[in-house]
């Protein structure tokens, strides 16, 4: 086993390889990604360098928001396989040195779930406070006003019981009522259930949704206009409220080290929570500190339109000054985003710059998630309105088109018909673009993006400082982010040109030019010099 995975704290500086199976890799011939395909194509996932690989959800569910809606929480839905397949993809990863992390969807459920089938009966069944109910305004109208981020009120009408149940997110999406005993109890059985069958992770999706306010106060108001740091789409009203009440709570933390607890008896496992709040650096740290909370989180602030290596730096600084003796988890991309590719780099973005992306998130203080297709240098699939799947992006289109540009297939061999993907027409279309940039092209090409991340982690399991040493950043041109990691070995100045000019900073101190990373930069008379997206990478220890 390669030294820097074994021990207690594999996850810390770990790389995490994002997989969304309904586009990952289709064995059953019917469009659609499942677990066995995954199986397959794990080799894939082993030679790029990756600690651990996370799977988005792949429970028992109606689909109606792709598997974040959930029916069952202990089985598989059909569409991607069995227990059994998913054994056989827990025995396959083991052999090959790769953690299992699986996303969970504590703060909500689907509509269809049995446990809200019986809430909604009537109320005063066994469950009739496993949901949050409330009674409506004496004009009718919902309880407060709060909202879902999907858009319009938080709360639906439920004509059996007479009471409104909220939902954070679309109205078939019950929220579990977490001042409950008897919820937490069986969500912690639920996490047991699969730390059981060998998970060595979970991902939390929405961590910090699953308590709310008893007294159901009103949210106040943003401010004089919605919040413009690009995180909700400005035609979105969630973006018109401080939402204080419906998430972000303070017993939140409790429930949280109750699962810590759960997971310090399994060793080697790990959590990494999303965190969506108004103030995401404090919570963040709040959420990761004492080590008795989550491992480690992440944030939206690099998964926004904001490209520039100021905010870089200014949102890395801003985590650093809060986060103690927490731990960051960063990405550039995932499944709710625009792919990083165009989001920062436009309509034709050039490939050198996905190199560089990749350089600097694998080199940033943290541990890392790539998303599958960052290494290929994927951009946004434009989906036209009629081929549409997510519900997101119909609610708000044209001016937000969802995510369903970042969900499409996997592309794997440029000469298919659907990239190798499927045999038949997949569930998101497969763009020529993607096949262009298709796996096996990147594999015969020397200089691709796809081998250029493989150089890249190669180069960075070899140096401790770039996994887990301290980062102090260093002032540099414009669109040059600098810094320098450092441990107990080795000290290494980082510098990424985030432009597509050459640029050049001074730098007074001694500095040796490492090789093997892949960029061909190096210093000269006090000057480091880089390229159009070009990076630089030296020991300051010579």
């Amino acid at each position: 086993m390669n030294s820097q995975r074994a021990g207690s704290e594999w996850w810390r500086g770990g790389i995490i390889y994002q997989i969304y199976p309904r586009s990952f890799s289709d064995s059953n011939k019917d469009g659609i990604g499942d677990l066995n395909g995954i199986t397959k194509r794990l080799d894939y996932v082993a030679k790029l360098g990756a600690d651990c690989i996370w799977l988005s959800p792949f429970f028992k569910s109606p689909m109606k928001d792709f598997g974040y809606d959930i029916i069952d929480y202990r089985d598989v839905d059909p569409m991607f396989g069995t227990l059994e397949d998913f054994d056989a993809l827990m025995r396959r990863a083991k052999e090959l040195d790769l953690k299992v992390m699986i996303d969970q969807v504590f703060s909500h459920t689907s509509d269809q779930h049995p446990w809200f089938k019986e809430s909604r009966s009537s109320r005063d069944n066994p469950k009739a406070d496993w949901f949050v109910w409330a009674e409506s305004k004496p004009d009718g109208s919902p309880p407060n006003n709060w909202l879902s981020v999907f858009g319009g009120s938080s709360w639906q009408w439920d004509t059996g019981r007479c009471q409104y149940y909220m939902h954070n997110f679309l109205s078939s999406q019950p929220d579990l009522n977490f001042h409950n005993e008897e919820v937490q109890a069986q969500i912690l059985e639920v996490a047991k259930f699969w730390l059981d069958r060998g998970v060595q992770g979970f991902r939390l999706d929405t961590a910090n949704f699953y308590f709310h306010d008893k007294e159901l106060r009103d949210n106040p108001p943003w401010g004089d206009s919605p919040r413009t740091d690009g995180t909700v789409p400005l035609n979105n009203p969630y973006a018109r409220q401080r939402h204080i009440y419906d998430k972000t709570r303070p017993e939140n933390i409790a429930f949280l080290k109750r699962l810590r607890a759960l997971l310090d008896q399994y060793p080697d496992t790990t959590s990494v929570g999303e965190i969506g709040s108004d103030d995401p650096f404090a919570t963040i740290a709040e959420y990761t500190s004492e080590n008795n909370r989550l491992h480690m989180a992440y944030l939206f602030n690099l998964l926004t339109a904001e490209f520039s290596a100021k905010h870089i730096r200014n949102t890395v600084e801003n985590v650093e000054a809060r986060i103690g003796d927490g731990w960051p988890c960063w990405s550039f991309s995932n499944h709710d985003v625009m792919r990083v590719m165009t989001r920062w780099g436009g309509t034709n973005p050039p490939e050198d710059l996905a190199k560089v992306l990749l350089a600097l998130l694998l080199s940033m203080r943290g541990s890392v998630c790539i998303y599958q297709g960052e290494e290929l240098g994927l951009t946004e699939a434009d989906i036209p309105f009629e081929k549409l799947q997510d519900p997101y992006g119909i609610i708000f289109w044209p001016d937000f088109k969802g995510r369903d540009g970042c969900r499409t297939p996997m592309p794997w061999t440029a000469s298919e018909e659907f990239g190798g993907f499927s045999v038949v027409e997949p569930w998101l279309p497969v763009p020529n673009e993607h096949r262009q940039r298709a796996v096996d092209i990147q594999e015969a090409g020397p200089d691709s993006v796809l081998n250029a991340g493989r150089r890249f982690l190669a180069f960075r399991r070899q140096h401790s400082a770039l996994r887990a040493g301290s980062i102090r950043f260093v002032d540099a041109s414009d669109n040059v982010l600098a810094f320098i990691r450092e441990d107990e070995n080795e000290c290494v100045l980082a510098a990424f040109n985030l432009s597509e000019k050459p640029v050049s900073f001074p730098f007074d101190s001694p500095v040796a030019p490492f090789k093997g990373h892949g960029f061909s930069e190096t210093s000269a008379a006090g000057r480091i010099e880089l390229r159009a997206y070009g990076a630089f990478f030296g020991n300051l220890a010579a």
